[in-house]
């Protein structure tokens, strides 16, 4: 899909495909064309150039809306409106009749124990409480598909856990959902699958473990059971020495053994040796600015 506001391609070229039942995450810097691509999946906006398709067929905004739950990263709530009376009108406006968003409504608001706010209004809310209202109103009418922007910006360690929990559980039962944030950390956790976009372009697409074996450098952690002396091999290079703990990179044309190996002939012991793969926030900080993870240990050489 393409995108152009003026002369600026918000989105260029961009394509992905999202399984039934997936955690998708949509990643990128500040100004990336993340926010264009929703509004685009979301019907808000018209790709200038390329096609949607939505459960095999064409997207049809019409048709195709009542089928999307879309929670945006800023509160889009009725200030002044009683927080019971707001969650049935906007499950109504999703197709459903009154009767039934009434008992969705209820259902959700005893699962997240809401009952007691029914009659207060929505500027009386906490963020955090309003994060969790606005994630029952996105979710209470059984989307195919779930697009959540930041869903726990506000959330206390329980709550985020219970979003969490009914993220899973929504994925579980066929839902496909696409979360967008900030946070590699609840990305690596939470995602099966991640693109990252960046200036109108994706630059990386794929699941998470793939992505993370894609940027591995070869990095080590070993535990010996003394601090080593005058370190000299071939097969490694010490990146990070500090006591008995140490991070090496494995030169070309090695393998782990020979590490291994070589300790063995220093008679030294090993407690521990371990890959360290990249995280999300690093590969993210790669491919945007160019970094590597080699470069954060370069502190001190054993």
């Amino acid at each position: 899909m393409k995108k152009y506001f003026t002369t600026q391609k918000a989105v260029d070229d961009i394509s992905f495909n999202l399984d039934k039942g997936s955690i998708f995450g949509l990643l990128g810097p500040n100004g990336a064309g993340k926010t264009t691509l929703i509004r685009m999946i979301t019907g808000i906006f018209y790709p200038d150039e390329g096609e949607i398709f939505f459960d095999g067929k064409k997207f049809d905004p019409t048709n195709d809306v009542v089928n999307i739950g879309y929670m945006p990263e800023e509160r889009g709530l009725y200030k002044k409106m009683k927080i019971g009376e707001q969650a049935v009108y906007l499950a109504q406006l999703k197709g459903l009749s009154k009767q039934v968003a009434l008992e969705r409504v209820k259902e959700w608001f005893i699962k997240f124990e809401m009952q007691s706010w029914w009659n207060k209004k929505i500027e009386d809310l906490s963020k955090g409480m309003g994060q969790k209202l606005q994630f029952v109103t996105t979710v209470l009418h059984d989307p195919k598909l779930i697009i959540l922007d930041e869903p726990f910006s506000g959330l206390d360690p329980v709550n985020s856990n219970l979003i969490k929990d009914e993220i899973y559980h929504l994925a579980k039962k066929g839902a496909t959902i696409i979360f967008s944030t900030h946070r590699m950390e609840q990305v690596e956790e939470i995602c099966d699958h991640i693109i990252l976009v960046n200036k109108g372009q994706k630059v990386l697409d794929g699941s998470v473990d793939g992505v993370k074996q894609q940027f591995k450098e070869n990095l080590f952690s070993i535990r010996l059971t003394e601090s080593p002396n005058n370190i000299n091999a071939e097969t490694f290079e010490v990146i990070k020495g500090e006591k008995n703990n140490l991070v090496v990179k494995i030169r070309n044309g090695y393998k782990p053994n020979d590490v291994l190996q070589y300790f063995i002939q220093q008679n030294t012991g090993i407690v521990s040796f371990n890959e360290l793969l990249p995280s999300l926030s690093e590969i993210f900080i790669k491919v945007v600015e160019g970094t590597s993870l080699s470069r954060q240990f370069q502190t001190v050489n054993a």
